[in-house]
């Protein structure tokens, strides 16, 4: 008799939802944004769906404290624009850690989402914070170590 092999898809609704906490202080930028982006997609589950939100929220602490490697800290810069003629505006990764420190950690894991509706929906599962305290103590979140 021959076996199926059957694809079990699971709905948004089955996911078992966790809350993770990760301390950014002295992590490097990307490493941090790429385990982020793996726990809010769900791919650490083995109940991965593609293109169901399966995954778990995230919050990041001492976002202030997050580090660079090598030049990038002068180097790295962010580009926005207004789309009127002369709109541009161009800041570097020091100016930003120092202004918006949440910005740059939003925007490394943002780039490492889907861009598509399920990638603006996930993005709202991760919660960042410039120090050290949170207002999800009620969801009991698990230390999350890189």
């Amino acid at each position: 008799m021959k076996q199926e092999k059957i694809t079990r898809f699971i709905k948004t609704e089955d996911a078992d939802r966790k809350w993770h906490v990760i301390d950014a202080e002295n992590l490097v930028l990307g490493r941090l944004a790429a385990k982020a982006a793996t726990v809010i997609r769900g791919k650490h589950k083995p109940i991965f769906t593609p293109n169901t939100d399966t995954g778990d929220f995230v919050i990041v602490i001492n976002a202030d404290k997050v580090k660079l490697t090598g030049k990038r800290e002068q180097m790295k810069t962010y580009f926005t624009h207004s789309m009127y003629p002369g709109g541009q505006k161009i800041k570097t990764f020091s100016e930003l850690i120092d202004k918006k420190p949440e910005y740059v950690i939003t925007q490394a894991v943002k780039g490492m989402l889907p861009k598509n509706r399920l990638g603006r929906k996930l993005i709202k599962k991760l919660k960042v914070y410039a120090g050290t305290k949170h207002p999800h103590t009620a969801q009991q979140p698990e230390a999350l170590s890189l």
